[in-house]
This record gives C-alpha cells, sequence and structure tokens, in this order.
C-alpha cells in the first residue's frame, strides 16, 4: 500500500506551482502595494489550506494519519482569513502572520517527513520544505520594520524555494508509486501437448 501523499502527488506539484507563480510575481512586481501583498498572501495560504484538507480527507479514507494535515490546513485557512478579514492590516500584523504560518507550516512538514522517512525515499525534500519555511519564519521576525519591498522579495524567495522543493517532492513521489505498484499478473500460456 502506498502513502496517501505518494498517491497524490499531483497535489504536491499544484502547490509548488501556486508557489512559484507567488514568487513570481512579488519579483516581477517589486513595488506591490502592502493590499495587494495581503491579497496575494491571503490566496496562496486559502489555497494551502484546502489542499491540505483534500489531503486529510483522502488519508481518513485510506485509515492513514491525518491529523498533521487537518492541522495545517486549519493553519493555512486561519492565515487567510485574518489577511482578508483585516484588510486595513498594519505592516508588523502582516509580518506576524506571515512568520507564524511559515513557522507553523514548516514544523508539520518537517513532522511528515519525519513519519515518511521508512516509507519513501526522498522525504529529505519535504523535510528541506520545512526547513525553509521556519527559515522564513524567522527571518521575518528578525527583521519586522523592513518595508514592503523587502517583503516582497523575501517572499519571494521563499515562495520560489519551496515552490521548486514541493515540484521536486511531487514528481519524486510519482516516479516512486509508479516503481511500487505491484506488476501485473503473468498473463497464462497454454501448454500445447
Amino acid at each position: 500500500m502506498t502513502p496517501v501523499l505518494a498517491q497524490n502527488w499531483w497535489s504536491l506539484v499544484i502547490r509548488g506551482l501556486v508557489a512559484i507563480i507567488l514568487g513570481l510575481v512579488a519579483f516581477i512586481w517589486p513595488g506591490i502595494t502592502l493590499a495587494a501583498l495581503v491579497i496575494l498572501f491571503s490566496a496562496y495560504a486559502l489555497i494551502d489550506g484546502v489542499i491540505s484538507f483534500v489531503g486529510a480527507w483522502k488519508a481518513s479514507r485510506a485509515h492513514e494519519r491525518w491529523g498533521v494535515l487537518v492541522l495545517e490546513g486549519i493553519a493555512g485557512i486561519v492565515a487567510s482569513a485574518v489577511a482578508i478579514l483585516w484588510p486595513g492590516i498594519t505592516a508588523f500584523a502582516l509580518i506576524v502572520v506571515i512568520a507564524a504560518w511559515a513557522l507553523a507550516t514548516g514544523a508539520f512538514e518537517i513532522a511528515a517527513a519525519i513519519r515518511l522517512r521508512k516509507v519513501i525515499a526522498g522525504e529529505w525534500l519535504l523535510a528541506l520544505s520545512g526547513v525553509a519555511s521556519i527559515l522564513f519564519g524567522f527571518l521575518i521576525i528578525a527583521f519586522p520594520l523592513a518595508g514592503a519591498l523587502a517583503i516582497a522579495y523575501l517572499v519571494g524567495i521563499y515562495a520560489l524555494i519551496f515552490g521548486v522543493l514541493l515540484v521536486a517532492l511531487g514528481f519524486r513521489l510519482r516516479t516512486w508509486t509508479k516503481s511500487s505498484a505491484p506488476a501485473s499478473p503473468p498473463m497464462a500460456v497454454p501448454i500445447q501437448r
């Protein structure tokens, strides 16, 4: 039996592609306003949270552990809601929301990688994306008064690194599920006498 995460490799690729798009937007339009950054972050956190809930639902149907995915989904949706419900949010409050989300997401990803290490090869990519999330969260906390332009670049760097790692992990899991799929039984060849 393959883990639900491996069976749903495509969800990691989608999450990674969305992160890459977010990163590219942050670099293409570096003068992005705080309001636009709030909307971009909120959209990404919402998509990330919903995809985590879908993964949790599929894991529960397969009788596998799903609690961490639910917590990650809640973290994403709560971060999205906070950013959207308070559009006049200050730069400092946005930094706190983004940092808390990155730290929580990173911790959940590292925990998932630790559980997966006995099941699949390549779990280090998930752990590395968790480390990237935690480092990003600490960088945001360390420089809270950086301007919106610097925040946009930090978000861009983080999103690109995180996105590439998730896409790589997704395709690695895709390859793994194909190579670990049970082979079809050999065809019976009639014996001629």
